[in-house]
């Protein structure tokens, strides 16, 4: 049996939504882990996707008003500022 090829970012980023949806195989799904307990960048990414999951999700149809929009952008850049 052959050596896994590890995940390039690239790959991750291209793989990242199917996985926090649960919807890749088993074996995807570890690569995809793997790499991100390696890749402090990639695992940045992730938690701001995560993030931006999360909000999107809690919105109800009729947060999706101009004013809605423009509280989901202020809560997002706060959540995704840097530090410094």
């Amino acid at each position: 049996m052959g050596r896994r090829r590890d995940l390039a970012c690239r790959e991750l980023v291209e793989l990242l939504g199917d996985h926090l949806d649960g919807q890749l195989d088993d074996a995807t799904s570890a690569r995809v882990e793997e790499h991100l307990l390696g890749c402090g960048d990639c695992g940045r990414y992730a938690d701001q996707l995560r993030q931006t999951l999360a909000l999107t999700r809690s919105l109800a149809v009729d947060d999706s008003s101009q004013p809605g929009l423009e509280a989901l952008l202020v809560e997002l850049r706060r959540r995704t500022r840097r530090p410094g």
